[in-house]
């Protein structure tokens, strides 16, 4: 095997995407759109990865940092592919092997589509090997001019604005997908000459160089043109985040996951999802997360980095993001579960309920209206409506601890640090100031006191005024 040197180009702003963010920043299906086609140049195993970056340096190494092992080059200025090429010839100009040519904006190309494209150029002895489509629209794109007596070779590709009428009639585009024999292609690059007032250098242009220095450059279609699909516009950015989104439920649906309309399921490409699961319309599951096999996940839940067990009920409009869910347990509707919430099996949290870096034990209950923030709640225990654990006295964060079994009435507020023990009960309408010991009850509610009559009296009061 010849050795594989993958360089992505990145450089650009995206002016049409109107945007600060750097085009290749913007997210496809939750990722960015380099992280996409990092991901396909991965599957190579290239001894080399370089990405050439310019317009927002530091926001794409910040970007970028995430991703060991990567060689950043700057291209400044920006003087087209030809240029932003040769800004790698400082890391590149001793390797050999095959150079992969990448653009940081074209995000649907498969890991299957580039080691074809590998193995063509290693087979064909090319000095280089060229993606093309054949499309039904060809506007703005390159045309591939081909030569040879079956036409399997490229003798140019020939920019939109540069077309002839008939050249223009060809409908085999380049995608600006290359791979390049190393030997001799700097050498070829430096000679390319500006092509605008501008002073920038295309890539396209080594096709024909190569070809006047007697090389041979070959060309490998693809059968599904959405692969090289550019990205030059917010418009362009939804159609192929749809793309990627319908490869998704498609992979999820063929896996024996349930998706009643695929149409409005938005699932990010790193989400996995266990069989005989139901995912209701408008769901939204991000990042990383995990939901296991036999879950109903119901419409309006939004959920992010999370994990999610086997045979879990997430009702309406629930929101839940880096937290963790466990076996048969049950949300919702409208719950909230954030930063390191830990549901454990068979626990119930019901409709207007917080949870935040608080474990719910086995088989416990906190049905309504409740925020549990910074707490350990143990097995069995009962959370009444309107409970709140007071956690922040205006200067840090305190736990609350809950013991196995703790019954906990309604309008309860619990004042950290504080612990209720085993089997304790918490009287309804308490203020929590003090650890409650093991089987004891603990109110803070004076003794109930009836006024007889102050109703009427108080509305002949007001009676009288008006």
């Amino acid at each position: 095997m010849r050795d594989i040197h993958v360089v992505i180009l990145a450089a650009g702003k995206g002016t049409r995407m109107k945007s600060a963010l750097p085009k290749v920043l913007h997210r496809v299906a939750g990722l960015p759109m380099i992280d996409h086609v990092l991901g396909a140049a991965a599957t190579l195993s290239p001894r080399t990865t370089t990405v050439v970056i310019g317009f927002s340096p530091d926001a794409m190494r910040a970007a970028l940092a995430s991703h060991p092992g990567l060689s950043v080059v700057v291209q400044e200025p920006q003087l087209g592919t030809g240029h932003a090429l040769l800004t790698t010839e400082p890391l590149l100009r001793h390797a050999t092997g095959t150079l992969v040519l990448l653009s940081g904006d074209v995000p649907l190309l498969s890991p299957k589509t580039l080691q074809t494209l590998v193995d063509r150029q290693t087979a064909s002895g090319a000095a280089a090997t060229v993606i093309t489509a054949v499309v039904d629209q060809p506007f703005g794109y390159g045309r591939v001019i081909r030569s040879g007596q079956s036409g399997e070779q490229i003798a140019k590709i020939v920019e939109e604005r540069d077309a002839t009428p008939a050249e223009r009639e060809i409908r085999e585009i380049n995608s600006g997908i290359y791979a390049f024999a190393l030997d001799g292609l700097f050498d070829l690059a430096r000679t390319l000459t500006a092509k605008t007032a501008q002073g920038e250098y295309y890539v396209t242009d080594l096709v024909a160089r190569c070809v006047e220095h007697g090389r041979v450059v070959t060309a490998f279609t693809v059968s599904d043109p959405d692969e090289v699909r550019g990205i030059n516009s917010r418009g362009q950015l939804a159609e192929v985040s749809r793309i990627v989104r319908n490869q998704k439920t498609a992979e999820l649906m063929a896996a024996g996951v349930t998706i009643e309309d695929p149409a409005t399921a938005y699932i990010d490409r790193h989400v996995t999802i266990g069989a005989d699961t139901i995912i209701h319309p408008g769901v939204f599951l991000e990042g990383l997360t995990t939901i296991g096999a036999g879950c109903e996940i119901h419409s309006g839940v939004r959920i992010v980095d999370s994990q999610i067990g086997d045979r879990v009920t997430v009702l309406n409009h629930c929101v839940i993001t880096d937290s963790r869910v466990a076996d048969a347990a049950r949300v919702g509707p409208f719950a909230h579960l954030r930063n390191e919430a830990d549901v454990r099996e068979q626990a119930r949290v019901g409709n207007f309920v917080e949870i935040k870096k608080s474990s719910l034990g086995v088989g416990s209950k906190a049905n309504h209206h409740a925020y549990l923030g910074d707490a350990t709640i143990g097995a069995n225990v009962n959370i009444g409506a309107g409970t709140i654990t007071c956690n922040y006295d205006g200067v840090k964060k305190h736990r609350t601890v809950i013991e196995d079994g703790a019954f906990i009435g309604s309008d309860t507020q619990l004042v950290a640090p504080v612990t209720v023990g085993k089997g304790a009960y918490v009287g309804s309408g308490s203020t929590v100031r003090h650890n409650v010991p093991p089987g004891a009850l603990a109110v803070s509610a004076g003794k109930q006191r009836n006024l007889e009559g102050w109703a009427d009296k108080k509305k002949k009061k007001l009676k009288t005024e008006n």
